[in-house]
């Protein structure tokens, strides 16, 4: 399934625990692990930066000795380096993942509450949305057990989505778990006729076909358990919902790609459930995207 899993790490506990993930996933999947920190230069006086540089390579290079000793405990294969760059450290990662044929980049991602949740900027967020490859988010406390037994894929019956649909079962069909999918018809943008029962079933039919297409690719894989569900509420809200009632161990999902100002705007349902979803999240961005 993976060959080649890339994770940055700069230190702190959701990179500790992104490092974690991608060392039993490169265990599991006999994959090579490539472990990167990214040096970022500053527009500052040359003498500071020069300094600051030293420090950051320093405490990198520890950080990635310690995860070498892991990976070798591990039987796994291991590249690690220090990158220095002046420009965005996404686009350092993004290429790194390019140029050394990464097909799964795992990264940390910080839990934000209150206002903190709408403020953008994060380097998981922008990667990924330019990635090249599948990212997989975890949070500081929730690693991806190397044994997970569920994964759940929303669809809204997109091009992305089915991409995202085609990923999780092959995972699912590796990992040899079960697998949900689900589909949330959101009723908040409508209003007087528009929020009639018939516009209602009508959404409620194009969800349950985007579902049924899914779950047939699911079987056809010979997938052990597969279970759908249309369901009703704010998209986001709703998925995480069933992941948290159904105890799903990972979710998988498709990203628009972006171009332009619009990849620095706030507002795609999988963004909403990376960063408040209390289990992994893969994000898959459909070819053209990429």
């Amino acid at each position: 399934m993976y060959s080649e899993i890339l994770v940055p790490t700069d230190g702190s506990a959701a990179a500790k625990t992104a490092a974690e993930t991608a060392l039993n996933l490169a265990r599991r999947f006999d994959a090579s692990l490539h472990a990167i920190t990214v040096v970022e230069r500053e527009m500052s006086p040359a003498d500071v930066e020069s300094e600051v540089v030293e420090e950051v390579t320093r405490r990198g290079e520890k950080t990635l000795a310690t995860l070498r000793d892991q990976a070798a405990d591990a039987g796994v294969s291991a590249t690690t380096r220090v990158v220095e760059t002046a420009g965005p450290v996404h686009q350092t990662i993004t290429d790194y993942a390019r140029d050394h044929d990464v097909d799964l980049i795992v990264m940390g991602t910080h839990g934000r509450t209150g206002l903190n949740r709408l403020v953008l900027g994060s380097v998981t967020e922008r990667t990924l949305r330019t990635s090249p490859v599948p990212v997989l988010t975890v949070h500081e406390d929730v690693a991806l057990d190397p044994d997970f037994e569920t994964v759940l894929v929303p669809t809204d019956g997109s091009d992305a989505a089915s991409v995202a649909a085609d990923h999780g079962v092959a995972i699912a069909e590796t990992a040899g778990a079960a697998m949900h999918v689900v589909h949330a018809v959101d009723l908040l943008p409508l209003s007087g006729d528009f929020g009639s029962a018939e516009v209602l079933t009508a959404l409620e039919d194009a969800g349950q076909r985007a579902v049924d297409d899914i779950i047939g690719r699911a079987e056809t894989a010979g997938l052990r358990s597969v279970e759908a569900s249309v369901l009703t509420g704010t998209a986001a809200r709703a998925i995480l919902d069933y992941a948290e009632e159904r105890d799903v161990d990972l979710i998988v999902m498709g990203t628009h790609g972006r171009t332009g100002l619009e990849r620095y705007f706030l507002g795609s349902v999988t963004e909403k459930i990376v960063r408040v979803a209390n289990v992994p999240v893969l994000t898959v961005s459909p070819p053209e995207a990429r």
